[in-house]
């Protein structure tokens, strides 16, 4: 008799990508800009460089320009949207 190798698969949840952002901009109905910053250091020069990135999100909460929010990757809700603010981390000074 032949023995059957029954290995079981285990299948882990897939962690969706977070980023840590500004709102500049909440002027269309339920999507904000969120304004990302990075530093790369550059290959050659060694020195660190600033990028930004802008993603839409979107938001059921109340977001204002200044605002530092958290996003998650989502779905594609739209033809540029593709993340959603899960909380605001910091609400801008008025």
């Amino acid at each position: 008799m032949s023995e059957v190798n029954s290995e079981k698969k285990v299948v882990l949840p897939h962690k969706k990508a977070e980023k840590i952002g500004i709102v500049v901009s909440n002027k269309m109905q339920r999507t904000v800009v969120i304004s990302v910053d990075r530093l790369v250091r550059h290959p050659k020069y060694k020195k660190y460089i600033k990028k930004r990135a802008k993603f839409m999100a979107h938001t059921e909460v109340d977001c204002n320009v200044g605002d530092k929010v958290k996003i998650v990757e989502t779905r594609p809700l739209s033809a540029r949207k593709r993340w959603r603010v899960i909380e605001i981390m910091q609400r801008a000074d008025t």
